[in-house]
């Protein structure tokens, strides 16, 4: 079933809930191959993605974010990460302290639409202890996780819970 980009769009919900199926190899697969597209400053993809699928992990990950258990409830879970020094020796500053999260932001939500088209349902987890991440995973110094993303088939139908502002409240012609 292929949807067009703005069903997906407003077919994207937070999934909290989970069934236990296990996610295919080839639907990871093209989760990462969508995250790889996303645009990033100059080309320089500042980016890694840890795919977890271990249950010690994924309750270590719960853990690091404020437990929030629906993580390690999740079959998998994608780890996106940033690498801040590989973006600031092109950009300095702007690269390391923005450009690379604006990057790895843009591969997260290319990661989120493409499971959704897939059938998937997804969370976008941004409230977690970094360096308690850093742990879960083993990261290496120069990597800095960003999302943390809980991958499975949702539990039950899912729908939007809030409206959104119209567009002419949010937007400014100039």
């Amino acid at each position: 079933m292929t949807l067009d980009i703005m069903q997906v769009i407003k077919k994207r919900v937070s999934v909290r809930r989970f069934r236990p199926d296990p996610v295919p190899r080839e639907l990871i697969m093209q989760l990462l191959e969508a995250a790889i597209w996303a645009p990033n400053a100059g080309n320089i993809q500042p980016w890694q993605f840890y795919v977890v699928t271990r249950e010690d992990c994924r309750r270590c990950l719960a853990t690091a974010a404020l437990r929030q258990e629906f993580i390690a409830s999740a079959p998998l879970t994608i780890v996106v990460c940033a690498e801040p020094e590989r973006s600031a020796r092109h950009y300095g500053d702007r690269g390391r302290y923005l450009y690379c999260l604006q990057d790895t932001a843009a591969a997260a939500q290319n990661i989120l639409l493409a499971a959704t088209a897939l059938g998937l349902g997804t969370c976008w987890v941004g409230a977690f202890d970094e360096e308690q991440v850093r742990g879960c995973l083993n990261l290496p110094a120069h990597l800095r996780p960003v999302a943390i993303i809980p991958v499975g088939y949702p539990a039950d139908e899912t729908t939007r819970r809030t409206q959104r502002r119209s567009v002419e409240q949010v937007c400014h012609f100039v």
